[in-house]
């Protein structure tokens, strides 16, 4: 793969992450891969030189949270952000969404102490409803 990309071309995964700017490193991009942390169209990959090509939706696990990204083009080089920016789509939720809810929890007013044990029964009883 050498010269120029083309829009159909395939490139190895860990290549393209470290021309993404996903990692700083391209053999720390050989390690996500290999670690089962990314997976290519929901298949889970092992191997750094998986092929990927315009169109694969890659699901990368890192350590605080999990980007999406629709692979757009081949990377030619680990060039600035803006030019990295054009290998891909964002498709990550935004934290508010991804966070998944808590159950309804009971809501006190504050300095209201903790329930006393009649309260609390009244709670459980409240929770267990259909």
């Amino acid at each position: 793969m050498g010269g120029s990309e083309t829009a159909g071309e395939r490139q190895r995964i860990d290549k393209w992450l470290f021309f993404a700017r996903v990692v700083k490193s391209r053999s720390l991009a050989a390690k996500l891969a290999q670690g089962g942390k990314v997976r290519v169209n929901r298949n889970k990959i092992e191997q750094a030189a998986y092929p990927v090509k315009a169109g694969d939706v890659l699901t990368v696990t890192l350590e605080r949270r999990v980007i999406v990204y629709r692979v757009l083009a081949a990377g030619s080089r680990r060039g600035p952000a803006e030019e990295a920016r054009l290998l891909y789509e964002d498709l990550t939720l935004p934290a508010a969404e991804a966070a998944p809810s808590k159950a309804l929890a009971a809501q006190r007013e504050p300095g209201a102490g903790r329930p006393t044990k009649k309260q609390r029964r009244a709670l459980d009883r409240w929770r267990d409803e259909p």
